[in-house]
């Protein structure tokens, strides 16, 4: 979103449209695309606010967050590369997203969930700040309703570091991956409701999963030689460490589709290895964009699967993005995964 201080004007807007242009119109376009989706969760894949523009990190955060609150949807947040840049830094920013009205954010994993029960080995400390899963439990009254039926990986890709003395773009470490594994790994679910005995589950074991995280990986530049759907309009600001972020998620097997922020004029999204890489574009009119071409969302929808007596597990996962015109134009709907045609 980039947000301001709530006044702050827009950016790469057209001539006609700046006088009048400020924060307001991200946190009216927020509230539009709430409305017009109805959605079930709203996730927030940083530069929430622009920190030099904010000179009260956490009022900002209130006045960027606010028609989440208003809704009472729950919803989750990370940070990006200028949120820390005001008055709060890293930690304390996402200590008060979680502390927010609806909001499932968390700072970190707990104690226990850094602990690796198979290994024995116990880490003490994750790198970054607001790593965390949720889980989205199955519909309530069917067999599944104790159990996962799609997890929510979120991961803090940092800001900006020097390595080997260049200044680059931080990247997603192995404390991180570490624990990402351990968390795919663990059961999904409790005990079966007896009731609904009868349906059986025709998935996987362990759930699909969604990953969000601001800072592409390096392999998103691949794309630009591959078909996607959408625009590709920037080069990929990413870190110059490839941390194997994607070697990772291959080998974990659940995660279906990412998706990032950070380059606000990529829209499109992308298969490397099986598994799909989307931008939003640039949500915010406080954050560079391109004039004359609307600002966006994009929406995720995942549908269960129905069963002979419930609703059981997800059946398929399905994008597109909403655009800031006078229509609220739908566009590039396209299939993410599908449990039928799977691998």
């Amino acid at each position: 979103m980039h947000f301001g201080n709530g006044i702050t004007k827009c950016r790469d807007v057209l001539a006609s449209e700046f006088e009048f242009c400020s924060d307001l119109n991200t946190t009216l376009f927020l509230k539009r695309v709430i409305q017009d989706e109805t959605p079930d969760f709203i996730a927030f894949t940083g530069d929430n606010i622009f920190g030099p523009s904010s000179h009260d990190a956490a009022e900002s955060m209130f006045k960027a967050f606010g028609p989440a609150m208003e809704s009472g949807l729950p919803w989750a947040a990370i940070l990006g590369n200028h949120d820390q840049e005001s008055t709060l830094n890293r930690e304390e920013l996402m200590s008060l997203i979680s502390l927010m009205d609806y909001s499932v954010s968390q700072i970190n994993p707990s104690a226990d969930s850094l602990t690796n029960s198979a290994k024995g080995h116990k880490m003490s400390k994750i790198d970054g700040f607001g790593n965390y899963n949720l889980r989205v439990y199955g519909a309530p009254g069917s067999m599944m309703a104790n159990s996962s039926v799609l997890n929510l990986f979120f991961l803090d890709s940092g800001d900006r570091v020097v390595y080997q003395g260049i200044r680059t773009y931080d990247w997603i470490k192995d404390s991180q991956l570490h624990w990402l594994r351990h968390v795919s790994q663990e059961p999904q679910a409790q005990e079966q409701d007896p009731l609904h005995s009868t349906d059986h589950v025709t998935s996987p074991i362990t759930p699909p999963a969604l990953a969000f995280f601001h800072i592409p990986i390096p392999e998103v530049r691949q794309l630009f030689y591959k078909q996607i759907v959408g625009q590709f309009q920037e080069g990929v600001a990413c870190s110059r460490v490839n941390s194997a972020v994607l070697q990772t998620f291959v080998s974990m097997g659940d995660v279906k589709a990412v998706f990032i922020g950070h380059d606000h004029t990529n829209d499109f999204c992308g298969n490397l290895d099986g598994i799909w890489f989307c931008y939003g574009g640039g949500f915010g009119y406080h954050g560079y964009g391109k004039a004359g071409w609307p600002r966006r969302a994009r929406i995720i929808l995942a549908e269960l699967q129905k069963g002979k007596e419930s609703w059981t597990s997800v059946q398929k996962i399905m994008t597109w993005k909403r655009l800031d015109d006078e229509k609220m134009s739908k566009i590039d709907e396209q299939i993410l995964w599908d449990h039928l045609h799977s691998r």
